[in-house]
């Protein structure tokens, strides 16, 4: 929660990005936090986002599904902690990219900063 603080003090907005039941239990989808690609799943009765692409070769995330460690990428079964977004389980090493979450009313939005939509943007994740 504190790096949730953090990040909800700097130049970015809170996005609406979906109603509540729209991610439903054990869900996940593939939204947008305005031009950010992102993948929304829900675990535990709680609603966390992430990057939509596996740090192992760029999978979609939005096409795997949730485990009880986190998300697993559909193409080669990394799992990523949704929480922090630290590879649980390989092949993938790297960490993917975590969004502070909330919801109120029945609605789903997500913080996102100018920095996060340039280096995101509406495609994949740029290789570095």
């Amino acid at each position: 929660m504190e790096a949730e603080t953090a990040r909800a003090a700097d130049d970015g907005s809170w996005t609406w990005v979906a109603r509540s039941g729209q991610v439903p239990d054990g869900w996940v989808r593939r939204l947008y936090a305005d031009k950010l690609e992102i993948c929304v799943a829900r675990l535990r009765g709680r609603a966390y986002a992430t990057s939509n692409y596996c740090t192992h070769l760029d999978c979609l995330l939005s096409a795997g599904k949730v485990v009880d460690d986190g998300i697993g990428c559909s193409c080669h079964g990394s799992v990523f902690d949704l929480e922090t977004g630290e590879a649980v389980y390989p092949p993938a090493t790297v960490p993917i990219r975590t969004y502070p979450v909330r919801e109120e009313n029945g609605e789903i939005f997500v913080h996102v900063t100018d920095a996060d939509i340039a280096d995101g943007g509406p495609r994949r994740r740029k290789v570095r």
